[in-house]
């Protein structure tokens, strides 16, 4: 094989590449909300699941998510504060620095929402459902409140307590929608 062959190969796997990356970043949920209820996972009806839910039994918004809401500035401003963190410390290997500036970030946030929403404890003192997993959660949030005017601030509320939701919130509603898909 030769250089140039060898470019073209490099070429080629990356043209592939980014027309896959862009394939799946235009690509919506194949299931609407209305669809996806039939297969929204059932809550737990009580607060000793990993992930509590920002919405009640009575389909309210809880309490601890009115703090939440407010505390969203907070975790910016963690986030940003460990990402500096990291970078100053890790100065010579950049991607692990930022690598561990971003966690610490997450750590930094989470810590900053959940104290301005009350504290963990009063959190949980104010859901009455929750889940075990962060696909549960997800599946369920957009499948019954994700056409509510007020979705949006609630699930930046929601990822302000759980951050790991802002990467996964979107991969869990497209396999959600592949699974109900491939069952109707």
């Amino acid at each position: 094989m030769t250089f140039k062959t060898s470019r073209r190969a490099v070429k080629a796997a990356l043209a592939v590449f980014f027309i896959s990356l862009i394939t799946a970043c235009a690509s919506t949920p194949q299931a609407t909300p209305a669809q996806l209820q039939a297969f929204a996972p059932t809550p737990i009806p009580d607060n000793s699941g990993e992930y509590l839910s920002p919405y009640t039994s009575d389909a309210v918004v809880a309490e601890w998510v009115d703090k939440a809401i407010n505390a969203k500035a907070g975790s910016a401003v963690g986030g940003a504060v460990g990402a500096y963190a990291g970078q100053k410390a890790l100065e010579q290997v950049p991607f692990v620095g930022s690598f561990l500036g971003k966690k610490l970030g997450q750590s930094a946030g989470r810590a900053i929402a959940i104290k301005s929403s009350g504290g963990m404890d009063y959190i949980k003192s104010t859901s009455d459902l929750s889940f075990d997993s962060a696909k549960d959660l997800s599946v369920y949030l957009y499948a019954n409140y994700s056409t509510n005017e007020h979705y949006p601030e609630v699930l930046d509320a929601t990822m302000a307590i759980y951050p790991e939701l802002k990467e996964s919130y979107y991969q869990h509603i497209m396999q959600a929608s592949r699974e109900a898909a491939a069952i109707q």
